[in-house]
């Protein structure tokens, strides 16, 4: 049987160089280091956007409660909790539940809720405490001035 004839050229590049490896991967560095800081800075700003979806909906949950509440919006000591689980104390208007479970912000903390509010003194604060988890600070995320319930 003969053999079939194979160049000695073809016999020997059957793998990588190393030189090749390394080009390859000083491309991907080169990649990820541009990509890689775009990516975290959208985060960021996903982040922001999906808080502010939460709380806007956690306002119009406060709405369809103070409908229910003859206008009334729930107090500072009931909190949030009040649009999960009726309160304790015999409500006969509570047709909840409002929200399936307590809004948290989209870095998995719980949201605060204040009536009357110090950034909405006519109306009530919802409030984030931002990337950082501090509230009082640059960073926090809360409804608008203009919304609550007259």
């Amino acid at each position: 049987m003969a053999r079939p004839m194979h160049s000695t050229d073809s016999r020997r590049r059957r793998g990588f160089t190393l030189i090749e490896i390394l080009l390859v991967l000083a491309i991907l560095g080169v990649i990820a280091g541009l990509a890689v800081p775009r990516l975290i800075a959208r985060q960021k700003h996903a982040n922001v956007d999906a808080t502010r979806l939460t709380i806007k909906g956690v306002e119009q949950s406060l709405k369809l409660y103070a409908i229910d509440h003859l206008g009334d919006l729930p107090t500072t000591d009931l909190g949030l909790k009040v649009l999960v689980v009726a309160p304790s104390r015999n409500d006969p208007n509570w047709r909840g539940p409002y929200l399936d479970t307590l809004p948290k912000d989209a870095w998995g903390r719980p949201l605060n809720f204040a009536l009357p509010g110090k950034l909405n003194p006519k109306g009530y604060d919802i409030v984030s405490s931002g990337a950082d988890g501090q509230f009082g600070t640059a960073d926090d995320i809360a409804n608008d001035a203009s919304t609550g319930i007259n």
